[in-house]
């Protein structure tokens, strides 16, 4: 497995316990975001925040169903769920979640919708 390969999968990992610290240390600390073509947040202070409530309020979990793996790149095909804390109503999905490699940490996330 390559390394941004272990990555992927340590921070799904991290995901799935709800360990924010050690999904954030997966992360360069330089990391982008982007949803699509637009940048979202950039920066472990603003990744950390952006996800800071998910891990602390919500129930949530995810699943790789099929991950493509070359070179300093790996794009997951991601299903996942959360339910709301105020309402109790499960959401769910599927994403794709494309990662590069910078300076063995995850340094550019795309999520492609």
């Amino acid at each position: 497995m390559s390394e941004i390969a272990t990555l992927a999968s340590r921070q799904l990992d991290a995901y799935n316990q709800s360990d924010l610290d050690a999904f954030v240390a997966c992360y360069h600390s330089a990391v982008r975001v982007f949803e699509g073509e637009t940048l979202v947040c950039e920066g472990t202070n603003a990744f950390r925040a952006r996800y800071e409530r998910l891990f602390t309020d919500f129930e949530f979990g995810a699943r790789v169903d099929e991950r493509l793996d070359v070179g300093p790149h790996c794009v997951d095909l991601e299903h996942w769920w959360r339910i709301d804390p105020e309402t109790g109503t499960q959401s769910e999905g599927a994403i794709l979640v494309c990662y590069e490699a910078v300076e063995g940490r995850i340094g550019i996330v795309r999520f492609l919708r």
